[in-house]
């Protein structure tokens, strides 16, 4: 049986949600957002002709229903369908957020629905894939077991690398580690362009410099983990190169030392894990990196 799905809130995530179930071979997909050019715009993603701006249309009638809108709203767009019965028995609803645990949609167990939360770790950048951006990916679940059992069914028919069942309690923690991994990466690579920049070299030219030297980093993290794969001053213990760093980083770039300062600090407790530096060297480099 083909079941009828649900998408509320048609922005990037709905857009390319929708896309890949109807490649999945989900053919009965309706759309719902605030505008109706916004709600018929997603649902030409998956070849549908239903959609529309009023939730309780398609909801009372629904197997499983996505809210993929702003995650500050998507208990109150719960509430509001539940506050009027929205939901079909022994239905399904999921939200796709990373931070927010599945018990914010605890209206709709009201309406006899189930709930859980599905979040895919992967980034969308809102262009058009054209590859199924779920392939082979880790998605995170977590809510009621029933919920749990569809969503299992729904990741491998998206082809998901990984279905990581999680704790609801951990919801929370498990995100900010994906903000760590991904968002803050961004925020490094941006801070050594910056740091390169004061050195002579260009924008342009500067992650060319530093793509080898990422790329053999993230391989040696892969295959040795990360107290083995640190590297540099910090891990022999090399306070005067410290030194010098935050001399000239302080000169040349205001505030910057403090971005050092703080991701040395962590980067001490790696090298103490491994045992590379004394405990002289360690004491002098904490010191070193207070703020």
């Amino acid at each position: 049986m083909d079941p009828c799905i649900v998408i509320i809130g048609c922005g990037k995530l709905g857009g390319v949600l929708s896309k890949n179930l109807r490649r999945a071979e989900y053919k009965n997909i309706n759309f719902v957002s605030k505008t109706e050019k916004s709600a018929e715009k997603a649902s030409k993603f998956s070849k549908s002709k239903n959609y529309g701006t009023d939730p309780l249309k398609f909801t009372k009638s629904a197997d499983i229903v996505f809210i993929t809108t702003p995650d500050g709203v998507i208990e109150e767009v719960c509430k509001k369908i539940s506050f009027k019965n929205g939901f079909k028995k022994d239905s399904f609803v999921f939200h796709c957020s990373g931070s927010l645990p599945s018990t914010i949609l605890s209206s709709a167990k009201k309406c006899g629905a189930y709930t859980g939360s599905i979040h895919p770790l992967q980034s969308f950048s809102g262009k058009t894939e054209t590859e199924n951006p779920f392939s082979g990916i880790v998605m995170a679940i977590e809510g009621e077991d029933p919920a749990i059992k569809i969503m299992e069914q729904i990741a491998k028919r998206l082809k998901v690398g990984l279905c990581l069942s999680i704790k609801t309690e951990a919801k929370t923690m498990y995100h900010a580690a994906a903000v760590v991994a991904s968002n803050y990466l961004v925020t490094l690579v941006d801070f050594a362009l910056e740091l390169l920049g004061a050195a002579g070299i260009s924008q342009e030219k500067g992650f060319d410099v530093l793509k080898p030297l990422i790329y053999g980093t993230l391989a040696n993290i892969e295959s040795d983990g990360t107290v083995k794969a640190l590297t540099g001053p910090i891990s022999r213990g090399d306070v005067s190169t410290i030194k010098t760093h935050l001399k000239h980083i302080k000169a040349g770039k205001e505030n910057l030392d403090l971005i050092y300062k703080t991701l040395g600090l962590y980067t001490v407790s790696i090298a103490a894990k491994a045992k590379t530096i004394q405990k002289s060297s360690e004491k002098d480099l904490t010191k070193l990196f207070q703020i």
